[in-house]
């Protein structure tokens, strides 16, 4: 595989203006992600000579594209919203203040053990999505609920949308294992590689995944405590080990047996009741309670800066508040599992634009498969019913709605363009790879040997750039297999590095931090997210790397065929 260095690093400029100008100078990501697609636009034409009509309609493709990322944004704002105008959330923020009022249970029930199953039914960011705004009813500052909702938003990915990551990377590889299965029939070597994939990167995760939950409050101690320390978190440590072990066992279990489709979501359904009944016994929950100072004493930008309102009163049972979130996990789980029939009629619902700007590039939006329209918005007219809303309360949930979505709207438009103008920026004058393919074939001629630390950084570029460990794969899991080869490593597990690297970029990838910012009202904040959260990525990926070092360089490979 050879690389032009030169070349990588110019096609890394936009990527690199987007790392500074966010993390480093704070940035919003509204205004910084509409110069990085100017400045990967004038690369285009200059160094890859792409003609306007190619470039122009892969953006517009890619702008296209991040309307399905808004949808479900918009979705996840309307049902928070609407439960906080119907009262539910004070009866929802009640009701885990009765199971326990302290905050470090409390953020791994909620961000930890429920955004795990919501990861393992929906994906697409919808976890902290739908965890941020529930921490924040409970009383946390919108910018630490934001923080950890990422952060544990991270194990479950690989596995997210009923094993999507896997099945949609898959048909990349199908050539490389059909050639390294030799005269293997290929529909069997294929599967055995999807089963050792989805194993050995349930085996990486969980050893890591074990710790999440501790490593998420050390973060939310350190930054949103009084004592700005992680003290208050190592208190905690046996019932944080004891969340994660209670997801990660049944999930490694899952994966190993049944392949990718069900480790996150059932992983996740067996812990999370398991986890609460623990938290109401007081089953290795601290003795002292732990808060956060008072309201008057956070920082400016620990705030929202919409009105999140004040959750007030319980004045319905707990039952019936829960009732809008079961019916979302539960029409999840329907219209995502194959089996059941829904998946593919949802999923073939599509209004189509074909051949946008004569680039071959089709963009059918799936109206009822996005997670976004089924179940949030579904549940959301449910719920103006159910909780007996009236038209004042019905019209405000969805006027602030579109309100609050408007700033991250900005932002994924421009975002998602410039992803899908670098992705497809192989079709060009100058007869040069795409510059996705250009930066990873630099990383990987950079590394040699030491490949195994960078490749878990690679899946992490390919999240933080697209905002899904799917497209990740997609992008750079074949690179991943032929880099292994050449430098005569396991395919299959530098492809799990891939997969787990992937996952751990949600904690910083542009379009969650901007989804969960505008979900709880934190918009503007985007790049001290970034920064923060890189803390944990970089210690994730870290141990990944070692863990699969000390099993690459002693000559083991799980798949021998």
């Amino acid at each position: 595989m050879e690389a032009n260095l030169g070349l990588a690093f110019v096609a890394f400029i936009p990527i690199l203006f987007t790392i500074i100008v966010m993390a480093a100078f704070n940035w919003p990501a509204k205004r910084a992600l509409p110069v990085a697609w100017i400045i990967a636009m004038v690369i285009a034409f200059s160094v890859w000579k792409m003609d306007f009509q190619h470039a122009f309609g892969f953006s517009i493709y890619g702008a296209l594209k991040a309307i399905d990322i808004l949808i479900i944004i918009f979705g996840a704002i309307l049902i928070l919203n609407t439960l906080k105008k119907s009262g539910a959330m004070a009866t929802i923020n009640n009701g885990f203040m009765n199971v326990t009022k302290d905050r470090r249970v409390q953020a791994v029930i909620i961000g930890w053990m429920f955004g795990a199953m919501i990861e393992g039914a929906a994906g697409f960011g919808t976890p902290a999505a739908l965890a941020g705004p529930l921490l924040v009813g409970l009383g946390f500052p919108p910018l630490a609920a934001a923080m950890v909702a990422l952060i544990f938003n991270s194990t479950p990915v690989s596995f997210g949308a009923v094993g999507t990551p896997v099945l949609g990377a898959l048909g990349t590889l199908e050539k490389g294992i059909t050639e390294l299965a030799k005269g293997t029939d290929p529909a069997v070597a294929i599967e055995t590689f999807k089963l050792t994939w989805a194993q050995w990167t349930a085996i990486g995760h969980s050893l890591v995944g074990i710790f999440v939950p501790l490593l998420g409050l050390c973060m939310l101690t350190k930054f949103f405590g009084k004592e700005r320390s992680i003290k208050p978190a190592l208190e905690a440590a046996p019932f944080a080990i004891f969340a994660g072990l209670s997801f990660v066992v049944p999930y490694i279990i899952l994966a190993t047996l049944l392949g990718p489709e069900l480790p996150s979501l059932v992983g996740a359904m067996l812990g999370l009741p398991i986890v609460v009944i623990a938290a109401r016994k007081g089953f290795l929950v601290p003795k002292n309670k732990w808060e956060f100072p008072d309201k008057s004493e956070w920082a400016e930008d620990w705030k929202s800066n919409v009105d999140t309102g004040d959750v007030g009163e319980a004045k319905m049972s707990l039952v019936k508040a829960w009732i809008p979130y079961v019916l979302i996990a539960l029409i999840l789980m329907v219209t995502r599992i194959p089996e059941l029939g829904l998946k593919g009629f949802l999923a073939s619902q599509k209004l189509v634009i074909p051949n946008i700007l004569g680039t071959g590039k089709d963009y059918g939006l799936a109206y009822l498969y996005l997670p976004g329209t089924v179940p949030f918005i579904l549940v959301a007219l449910i719920t103006h019913v159910i909780h007996g809303m009236n038209g004042e309360k019905v019209k405000a949930a969805w006027k602030d709605s579109f309100k609050q979505i408007q700033g991250a709207a900005i932002a994924l438009f421009f975002g998602v363009a410039m992803v899908q103008l670098m992705l497809n920026s192989g079709v060009n004058g100058a007869e040069l790879p795409s510059m996705m393919t250009a930066m990873a074939s630099g990383i990987a001629a950079i590394a040699g040997k030491g490949y195994v630390f960078v490749a878990p950084f690679i899946g992490v570029l390919g999240s933080f750039m697209s905002g899904s460990n799917t497209v990740s794969n997609i992008l750079f899991a074949s690179l991943q297999f032929e880099s292994a080869e050449i430098l005569g490593m396991s395919p299959v597990l530098i492809v799990a590095i891939q997969n787990i690297g992937g996952a751990i970029g949600n904690m910083v990838c542009v379009n969650n931090v901007v989804a969960v910012c505008a979900t709880v009202g934190t918009s503007g904040a985007e790049g001290k997210l970034i920064r923060r959260n890189a803390i944990p990525m970089f210690i994730y990926g870290l141990a990944i790397a070692i863990f699969f070092a000390i099993l690459i360089y002693s000559g083991f490979d799980p798949l021998q065929f």
